[in-house]
């Protein structure tokens, strides 16, 4: 009986994921174990490893294809002592090559079938035209919207809200044409029309109460170059537009004394002993104090180390803390696991690891999901100070500005000394504000004596 190895789902929220090279070919052996392929969702590439034993007796989903829906047919593996070619015909009768894009189109007839009921019911909000025995309606912005699983998917994946799209099926519901249509910036309504605003006002979600072609619409063709979202710019959006909607955010901003620290860091990094090249052990950099401080005030602060969720608070344990990293593709936050008992040095050289394969989209989901709070840092750019956008499921990210000399007061007299502005953004359901304060008060002291962060 052929064996169906089928599209992974690499993380808790894939769908769908790019299938992006073959490591084996057809006829060539496999066991448990060997790695086959590798496939790229919205953040990383990862190696798919096989779990039986036998020959890869036909590839349905050539290298290269994109948005292969999880738990579809890849490949179809000849288990021992079965006849390969036989597998092969049998996979390549019911499974055509790629899988993927067999299911994409099915829903067009639909779209392309005349609707019974008149055009301006087509039209009209969808949760007045559709009878009761029409197909399940979503909710988009408290308001129904009928539409079909697929197209729901779709939007979905697309970042697009149901309520902005124009349905072209029966009664105006929604189907999978609509949506691709929509994805180039054609059929939709304005963002405030969608939300059941009135006319000038922004949509739910934030945006212009303008739709894509009247953007479009302010600018010279030709004057500007068009380039579509990839999955990442667009799972960034989403994530971030709902953070932004649905926490009510309050900011924390404290300036910190970085004289001690800077004496210690270079005491430290000129100690440091040296590897068989004769390269330093490590190289530790101000972010990487900040990472230790924070794990360390939520330790102290064991309150405000909890994520949001709306049957019960989580108190986290440990300190896991993201890490900001700049892509040329977008931004992920790799995680520094139990980041309070590790020492500077482990921080600093596990960050820059995860940097690295961050960078090549070589990281796991374990490696950048989930955490308990963040740090993002634009002082290499000379940013002063900043907020940031808290990056669910956590409740709070530090938003951490450029040291710089400035003119201080100390014992009555004007003195230079170099000052870090930090701010705390806090999501309010879970941390309030004199929480919120304790915590990057104590962020302040550990930063300012950073002996403290060793007892």
């Amino acid at each position: 009986m052929p064996i169906n190895i089928l599209m992974p789902a690499l993380s808790p929220t894939m769908e769908k994921g790019n299938l992006a090279k073959w490591l084996k070919k057809e006829g060539d052996k496999v066991k448990s174990g060997d790695v086959i392929a590798e496939i790229e969702t919205d953040k990383a590439t990862m190696e798919v490893e096989a779990v039986d034993e036998g020959t890869i007796a036909k590839i349905l989903v050539a290298e290269g294809t994109q948005d292969v829906a999880v738990n579809a047919v890849i490949a179809v593996l000849a288990a021992d002592g079965e006849d390969v070619k036989a597998a092969s015909s049998g996979a390549g009768a019911d499974k055509p090559k790629p899988a993927p894009a067999a299911a994409a189109p099915a829903p067009k007839p639909a779209a392309a079938t005349p609707a019974p009921a008149v055009a301006s019911a087509a039209k009209a909000p969808a949760p007045a035209a559709a009878p009761a025995p029409q197909p399940a309606a979503a909710q988009s912005n408290g308001v129904r919207v009928f539409s079909s699983p697929l197209a729901r998917r779709l939007a979905k994946d697309a970042g697009i809200e149901l309520g902005r799209i124009n349905g072209s099926g029966p009664h105006g519901r929604v189907v999978a044409a609509d949506v691709e249509k929509a994805k180039s910036g054609q059929g939709l309504k304005p963002a405030a029309a969608a939300a059941g605003a009135p006319a000038g006002a922004t949509g739910a979600i934030g945006a212009p109460a303008m739709s894509d072609q009247q953007i479009l619409g302010l600018y010279e063709q030709g004057a500007y170059e068009s380039v579509p979202h990839d999955s990442m710019r667009r799972t960034i959006a989403q994530r971030l537009t709902a953070a932004t909607n649905s926490m009510p955010t309050f900011y924390l901003t404290v300036d910190c004394d970085l004289g001690k620290l800077s004496s210690a860091r270079e005491e430290i990094n000129a100690a440091a002993g040296k590897d068989k090249d004769g390269k330093p052990l490590y190289k530790l950099s101000v972010n990487d104090f900040v990472i230790k401080a924070m794990a360390i005030a939520l330790q102290k602060i064991p309150e405000a180390n909890v994520s949001w969720t709306e049957a019960a608070m989580l108190r986290h344990k440990h300190s896991d803390i993201g890490v900001a990293v700049a892509l040329p593709f977008g931004l992920i936050t790799p995680i520094i696991r139990q980041a309070e008992i590790k020492s500077i040095s482990a921080i600093s050289n596990e960050m820059k690891e995860l940097a690295a394969r961050a960078k090549a989209k070589k990281l796991k989901p374990n490696e950048y999901q989930g955490g308990a709070s963040s740090v993002s840092n634009l002082g290499m750019f000379g940013i002063k100070d900043f907020t940031a956008v808290i990056n669910p499921p956590q409740s709070s990210i530090l938003a951490v500005g450029t040291g710089e000399e400035r003119a201080v007061v100390r014992n009555g007299q004007i003195v230079a000394a170099t000052i870090m502005s930090v701010t705390l953004s806090c999501d309010h359901r879970a941390i309030d504000g004199a929480l919120g304060a304790e915590l990057i008060t104590a962020f302040k002291k550990l930063i300012e004596n950073p002996v403290m962060m060793v007892v």
